[in-house]
């Protein structure tokens, strides 16, 4: 890769073997989606704080190129090519959002509804309906105050179908308060401060959540209280 963008970005790695998270210590399994640090070996997306960021696939260069200028904090996805001995980009990981505006611009283009309803497939598979109104419900429940439709936004980005987001775990299926709690923080500290612009200037993600804990504070007892 000679773009110099390109060696500054943050980049997730299709395994091809069995992984194991270094933080967490949850084993992935094979094709589990990592990132790699040199002081902790292989990180899930939960443990990078990439895991409310949605996959685009490559193939349509003016959708991808528009979704990661509006994405504050994007990845792009390698796995290796056992027939070329180099990884290949498979896509990026981007905001939801990113991808809703790009494709609102990219509707007068030629072939572009189509492409449309096919990323949108693509995300509805991810969801189980019934278990993200209950997940949602649970979030307006422990956070009256919350913005109006924000449960569903938090509700859909926890409980997606990739492994290891806090929506998915036995806790939250339950809904639990704490789980509920931990989606509800993560979804603030993306969507509420600039920790995704933090992390994207290479910042560790330590010092990132520090720098931001007290906006995020304030935000969560704003919505429990009003």
């Amino acid at each position: 890769m000679n773009d110099k963008r390109e060696k500054k970005e943050l980049k997730v790695f299709i395994s091809g073997r069995d992984s194991k998270c270094s933080e967490c210590g949850e084993d992935l399994g094979k094709h589990a989606w990592i990132l790699l640090k040199e002081d902790k070996g292989a990180v899930c997306l939960t443990c990078a704080d990439l895991d409310h960021l949605v996959f685009l696939p490559s193939g349509d260069a003016t959708l991808t190129r528009r979704s990661r200028k509006y994405s504050k904090l994007s990845a792009v996805v390698l796995k290796w090519s056992r027939a070329r001995k180099h990884y290949e980009r498979q896509g990026l990981l981007v905001e939801s959002e990113a991808v809703d505006q790009a494709e609102k611009e990219c509707v007068a283009d030629a072939g572009q509804r189509e492409i449309r309803r096919g990323q949108a497939v693509l995300r509805w598979a991810e969801l189980d309906q019934e278990y993200i109104s209950r997940f949602a419900a649970r979030v307006r429940e422990v956070y009256p105050h919350s913005p109006e439709g924000r449960e569903n936004l938090i509700a859909e980005h926890a409980c997606r179908k990739y492994s290891g987001r806090v929506g998915r775990c036995a806790a939250a299926k339950d809904l639990e308060e704490d789980a509920v709690r931990l989606a509800v923080r993560a979804h603030v500290r993306h969507a509420e401060t600039n920790y995704d612009k933090i992390l994207s200037a290479m910042v560790g993600r330590s010092d990132a959540r520090a720098m931001v804990n007290d906006a995020v504070e304030n935000i969560l007892k704003q919505w429990t209280t009003g």
